[in-house]
This record gives structure tokens, C-alpha cells and sequence, in this order.
């Protein structure tokens, strides 16, 4: 049965958690990764579709991961709620500034284009959009989901702890899931989360990431009550 929400956010390691969760045998993801129901395909596709992705055993533990979810309005949420009352959300932080540079090279990609064709506006353009601002506006998305679920159903992991302890990472999703992780994901879950092409930040960008959401992250870091000055420190004047 339907268990559990990855809601992103997009570009921080939706990826690796879809691929370690889905070695467990208990596990599935019976629409794959990114269902886009709630977001997108419930314009065309009954409630009845959706729910059917799901089997009714109740010792399996399926998820949905579809961080464009990060997103959803107050209403759509509290449907999920009102459908799912039990469910369990996940939502993965990382670094605004390292995920709007990530999201724009997927654009770039997207658009044919290589990086040396772009010019400095193009970027600054896809930051100020009104879909990457979303996406990175975390702490809307926490305070919408855990308003309408609670904080305690609402789990939040951050991406440079997906890079460092990749195992206790994992170990604290299961954990979250009521799972018992299985002793070959040690070896398993070290893999390198995927990260884009990996082109480095273009100094002259910098400033105007840093500007966009300095505070942002300031109000986050007092929301979250966690120190997240290492996510302004190498971009900016001055740190949080």
C-alpha cells in the first residue's frame, strides 16, 4: 500500500534514494520514479487510476517520488492527506544555490545547447523563473506539508549527509519507514549521487545566486533552527 512521498527536492538525490530503497524486498515503486499524478496527470487520469498503482497488502511499503510534489498547493495536499492519513513524507535540502546551478544545466540539456553557448543572462533568466524559484523555496514546502500532515510525518534529509554517510542516511530512511535495512546495503550505497555534468558555477554567477537567496536561507536556517552558513559562505560577501 501506498506508505510513503519523496517530494524532492529536484537535483538532490531523489535519484539514490529511489535506487537504494528499491533493492529492499519489502519496498516497491509501483509507478515508478515520478508518478506526477498530483502534480500533472490527475488533469487526465481518475483518482481510481492512481490508487490502483497500489496494492492493498499492508506489509508491503510503497512510495511515490516525484519532487515537482515540492510544489503542490495547500489544496492538493490536504487532499493527499485526507486519502493517505498514515503517509509519510520525505524531503531532501540541498544547497539552493548548487541546486538552481544543477537545474539550469538539466535546462541547458534539455534545450540542445552546450554551456559555451549560453550567455550569462540565459542562466540568470532560468534562476529568476518562476519554476526554479519554487523548487527551491524549502521552507514554503515544509511548512505546507508538515501544516497539513504534522511535523513528525514529515521527514527532512539533507544532501552533503547523502554524500558524506551515504549508510546512515539510508539506515535513518529505514528507520523513518519502519524497515529493516538489509546488511548488503553497506557495500551497496556508496555509489556516487548523481550530480548532472558537473560543470563548476560560473564565478560571475555566483554573486547573483548568493543575492537571490541569501535570505531565503537565513529565514530557513531559523525555521529549521540549523546552521546552513556553508550553503552562502563560497558564493557570496559574507556568510549567513
Amino acid at each position: 500500500m501506498l506508505t510513503f512521498m519523496c517530494i524532492g527536492a529536484q537535483k538532490s538525490g531523489t535519484t539514490w534514494l529511489y535506487e537504494q530503497l528499491n533493492r529492499i524486498e519489502q519496498v516497491g515503486f509501483p509507478g515508478g520514479k515520478e508518478v506526477h499524478y498530483w502534480n500533472a496527470r490527475h488533469v487526465s487520469e481518475p483518482l481510481e487510476w492512481y490508487q490502483s498503482l497500489f496494492s492493498t497488502d499492508v506489509t508491503r511499503i510503497e512510495g511515490d517520488m516525484t519532487p515537482a510534489y515540492a510544489m503542490l498547493c495547500d489544496a492538493t495536499v490536504k487532499q493527499i492527506q485526507q486519502l493517505y492519513p498514515k503517509l509519510k513524507i520525505i524531503f531532501i535540502l540541498r544547497n539552493p544555490i548548487e541546486r538552481a546551478w544543477s537545474s539550469a544545466l538539466m535546462a541547458l540539456k534539455r534545450a540542445e545547447l552546450e554551456i559555451d553557448e549560453v550567455s550569462d543572462q540565459w542562466f540568470i533568466d532560468h534562476f529568476n523563473s518562476r519554476g526554479s524559484r519554487a523548487r527551491g523555496a524549502y521552507e514554503s514546502t515544509l511548512r505546507r506539508w508538515r501544516g497539513i500532515f504534522g511535523e513528525e510525518a514529515v521527514k527532512t534529509i539533507f544532501y552533503q549527509d547523502i554524500q558524506r554517510h551515504p549508510y546512515l542516511v539510508l539506515q535513518d530512511v529505514c528507520d523513518f519507514l519502519q524497515l529493516d535495512l538489509p546488511v548488503k546495503a553497506e557495500s551497496q550505497v556508496q555509489e556516487r549521487v548523481f550530480a548532472g555534468p558537473g560543470y563548476p558555477l560560473r564565478e560571475s554567477l555566483k554573486p547573483v545566486l548568493w543575492a537571490l537567496y541569501r535570505e531565503p536561507v537565513q529565514s530557513l536556517q531559523l525555521y529549521l533552527q540549523k546552521d546552513l552558513s556553508d550553503w552562502l559562505s563560497d558564493y557570496g560577501p559574507s556568510s549567513v
